[in-house]
């Protein structure tokens, strides 16, 4: 029904943004990384699901589409509600998801908070021929996987090109502690204050 919405953010924080359209703030659920790249006042677009319950209308939205299909699918599988799938997709990028399915690897999805034994086996069996893990040459390795795959995401959903984005957040892993590059929320600060205000503004021309 709401397939992408783009506006203006009047508010970021936690796990979700509020995206102004046509007058209209729309609360929108999605992943820690994506709410902390998404700065009140600038501009974004984000891909968009709605999750329709008997007591509810609950928005998801993601800065790729890679990511929005990878949601879909996962609530697709039996016990994975909305919630668990977008925590998923908080700890892991579609291609570590994808790789995990090919690898029939549950111990990455039994990492999640809200996932059990039995449902990250589940979703390893449910989705087993239904995600393509990329290449391993696809991207530098540096960017592949893990905190820098989710940080490239964001930036590239918040309009930066795939070629500057991959380039900071390789610079900000170079100069990042062992420590700073693990984690998603540091990494994407990093990696923002790398690409500086002249280029966020630059970007929003």
């Amino acid at each position: 029904m709401i397939s992408s919405l783009r506006g203006r953010v009047l508010a970021a924080g936690g796990n979700s943004i509020v995206l102004e359209v046509g007058g209209v703030g729309f609360h929108v659920n999605t992943t820690p990384a994506l709410a902390l790249a998404s700065r009140e006042g600038s501009e974004t677009n984000v891909h968009t699901t709605l999750v329709v319950r008997e007591d509810s209308l609950t928005l998801f939205g993601f800065g790729t589409r890679e990511e929005l299909d990878v949601f879909d699918l996962l609530i697709g599988v039996t016990g994975v509600g909305p919630k668990s799938a977008l925590g998923v997709l908080s700890a892991l990028s579609p291609e570590q998801v994808a790789e995990a399915v090919q690898r029939d690897d549950d111990a990455v999805f039994r990492k999640v908070s809200g996932i059990g034994p039995k449902t990250a086996k589940l979703i390893t069996v449910s989705l087993a021929g239904k995600l393509v893990a990329p290449a391993a040459t696809a991207r530098p390795a540096v960017v592949t996987g893990g905190a820098a795959e989710s940080v490239l995401a964001a930036l590239t959903g918040l309009g930066w090109s795939e070629r500057v984005a991959a380039d900071a957040v390789e610079e900000t892993m170079a100069a990042a502690s062992d420590t700073e590059a693990a984690s998603v929320p540091t990494l994407l600060r990093l990696t923002l204050s790398r690409l500086g205000p002249a280029q966020q503004a630059g970007r929003s021309r």
